[in-house]
């Protein structure tokens, strides 16, 4: 797979251009709109507002220190994989107060990822749970703040009673080529689902 827009094909081939809805997903301040910023190929599309007073008792800042906006609607960004596969990605708020917009925002996706900070892990519980009611398939993305691996990956995976298929994987929000291995990663593992459930003709 080719995240960079490159183009494959033979120049006399005619193409047939399909597009993917992904979710991305995770608790307050996990970092979902620095990733979709990361890895869009145009400008993104945020829904950042500052936050304010109203917030106070409703909003769990303590542990996301110094953040002074919180995405309200939704994040938009695309990437394009060659030139038949194009990704379109959509952030989630991470509040409750707005997850009655979630219903809507996966309507369609193929898949999703879901973001993990482990130093606040209940946090992810909620999404993991919304897609597997769902049966819509998801990878988790450990995010490492501060470039620190603060769990090792199985102990994640344990820890949220993931199934063994499940793919978990660690990445830095900021950073395009680790953001795009996340997603190549979700890609495959939506593919190889599809192929398992594909009846063989008889």
């Amino acid at each position: 797979m080719d995240f960079d827009g490159s183009d494959r094909r033979s120049q006399s081939t005619p193409s047939r251009v399909t597009s993917a809805k992904i979710v991305i997903a995770g608790g307050f301040g996990v970092g979902k709109t620095t990733l979709v910023g990361s890895v869009s190929e145009i400008t993104p599309l945020t829904t950042e507002a500052l936050m304010t007073s109203a917030g106070v008792g409703v909003d769990d800042i303590d542990d996301v220190p110094g953040k002074t906006t919180t995405t309200v609607a939704m994040d938009f960004g695309r990437i394009s994989i060659d030139r038949e596969l194009i990704l379109y990605l959509f952030g989630t708020p991470g509040q409750t107060r707005f997850w009655f917009m979630w219903d809507e925002l996966v309507r369609g996706a193929i898949g999703a990822v879901v973001l993990v900070d482990t130093r606040r892990l209940a946090d992810c519980f909620a999404a993991i749970d919304f897609f597997e009611n769902r049966q819509l398939p998801y990878v988790v993305a450990v995010n490492y703040f501060n470039k620190v691996q603060y769990h090792e990956l199985r102990d994640v995976r344990d820890a949220l009673a993931l199934s063994p298929e499940t793919p978990v994987v660690s990445c830095d929000a900021r950073d395009r080529e680790s953001t795009k291995n996340v997603l190549i990663t979700l890609v495959e593992y939506v593919l190889n689902m599809r192929r398992h459930r594909t009846p063989t003709p008889a």
